[in-house]
């Protein structure tokens, strides 16, 4: 069996605003996404339209984030409409250089006043069955993090053989680490630091960006061996967004 690599990353773009809200860092965003060079990339808080801020900032782009993220680099995305107003929505996005060939946006809402979606694309690697491929945004209450969890283990059980490749990636919200008990050890996933010679129980520190101290963003898989993992904070991804990045090279063998 040949052994390939696969690059991913997870990145809650903040809408493609700064940390306050203080400047539009789309474009930015955009440049420092490709830099990266990730295979498949995993997105939350992606603006999918917002009226006002296309009639009051000059350069907003035309298309929706994902599609104006992907141009020309991640051939197939996948959009999941979570939180809807007047002017506007946003919610999960998924970037990848590689055909998705179903996509589907679970709500998992448990609060009216806190919309949240779990983002599942199947994803065609070459010459092999689709990777499943999970974004998600879950609350910042931890009931309803439980609860999430909970939804999004008993959906994949459901559609998802058990031997198959998952990647589970996002804003977990989680700095208690309750993930690892209750959807990381019911799935078979490993945490991508663990797996890379960390602490088991403790996944990258992601936020604030500009000096992270909590652990609220996490890459979980299953069926993947890890290489190597990284946080991208500090600048200039602390002017981008008040997340920082995660990424990892993942290992996955060709039949």
């Amino acid at each position: 069996m040949k052994k390939t690599h696969l690059h991913i990353v997870t990145y809650n773009i903040h809408k493609g605003f700064s940390q306050f809200n203080r400047h539009m860092m789309v474009h930015e965003l955009r440049e420092q996404l490709r830099a990266l060079g990730a295979d498949i990339v995993f997105l939350q808080e992606v603006q999918g339209m917002h009226e006002r801020h296309a009639e009051a900032i000059a350069n907003w782009p035309e298309e929706p984030q994902h599609d104006f993220l992907a141009e020309d680099v991640w051939q197939a995305t996948a959009y999941g409409r979570n939180v809807i107003y007047d002017h506007g929505h946003h919610g999960n996005a998924i970037l990848s250089r590689y055909p998705i060939v179903h996509a589907h946006n679970q709500d998992v809402t448990h609060l009216r006043f806190e919309r949240r979606g779990l983002l599942h694309c199947s994803i065609k690697l070459p010459e092999e069955p689709p990777l499943h491929c999970v974004c998600v945004h879950l609350s910042l209450f931890a009931r309803s993090r439980r609860r999430q969890m909970d939804a999004l283990a008993q959906y994949l059980e459901d559609i998802a053989e058990a031997e198959s490749r998952l990647i589970i990636a996002g804003d977990f919200n989680d700095w208690r680490n309750e993930a690892d008990e209750l959807l990381a050890q019911r799935l078979g996933l490993s945490e991508v630091f663990a797996g890379a010679g960390g602490d088991a129980n403790a996944p990258g520190r992601s936020y604030p960006a500009k000096l992270p101290l909590l652990r609220l963003d996490r890459i979980y898989v299953r069926g993947l061996s890890v290489a190597s993992a990284a946080v991208h904070s500090g600048s200039p991804w602390s002017k981008i967004s008040d997340h920082a990045a995660l990424s990892a090279h993942l290992l996955r063998k060709r039949r």
